[in-house]
C-alpha cells in the first residue's frame, strides 16, 4: 500500500492514514498537515485543512496538527447521519478527549454503546479499538477530537 501511495496509484483511507501513522509511531496529522507553528507558540488560521479521503465514512479538519512540544492534535469531525466510523487501538498511553459540539453520537468503548450529546465530553483510552457513530437520519454530527499521546 506504501508503494501504491508513493507512485499516485491509490488514495489511502483514512483508516489507512491510521495504521501508517501507528506503524510509524506518529500522529495521523504529521501526514496530512504542513502548517508551521510559530516560534511565539501562536497559531492564527482558518480551519480549512480538512481532509476526506476516498472512501472515508467521517470528514477531519485539523485545528491543531501535532507539536511534540506539547503532545497533542486536535481535530474537528463530521459524521454524516447514519455514519459508523471504526477506529483501530492507537499506541499504549494515547488518550481520546472527545467534546460534542453539534448532534450527538455514540461511542462503542469495550463493547458498549455510550451515547454523547451536545455539550458532553469523554475521555478514553484509546489503546482499544473504538467506533463513533451518528445514529441520526437528519443531522450531521460535530464533534472535537483532542488526542493525547504519551
Amino acid at each position: 500500500m506504501l508503494g501504491q501511495i508513493e507512485r499516485n496509484e491509490s488514495s489511502p483511507t483514512i483508516a489507512t492514514l491510521w495504521k501508517i501513522a501507528k506503524g510509524f509511531h506518529k500522529p495521523l496529522s504529521v501526514f496530512i498537515d504542513d502548517t508551521v507553528i510559530a516560534n511565539d507558540d501562536s497559531v492564527v488560521r482558518k480551519y480549512s485543512n480538512s481532509f476526506t479521503p476516498q472512501e472515508s465514512d467521517l470528514k477531519a479538519n485539523i485545528l491543531f496538527p501535532f507539536d511534540p512540544r506539547f503532545g497533542f492534535e486536535v481535530f474537528l469531525i463530521s459524521l454524516e447521519p447514519g455514519q459508523t466510523h471504526h477506529s483501530e487501538a492507537h499506541d499504549k498511553g494515547v488518550f481520546e478527549h472527545i467534546m460534542v459540539v453539534e448532534g450527538e453520537i455514540e461511542m462503542k468503548l469495550k463493547d458498549q454503546w455510550n451515547t454523547i450529546a451536545t455539550g458532553d465530553v469523554l475521555r478514553f483510552p484509546a489503546d482499544e479499538s473504538h467506533s463513533y457513530r451518528n445514529k441520526s437520519s437528519e443531522k450531521i454530527a460535530l464533534f472535537h477530537d483532542i488526542i493525547c499521546y504519551k
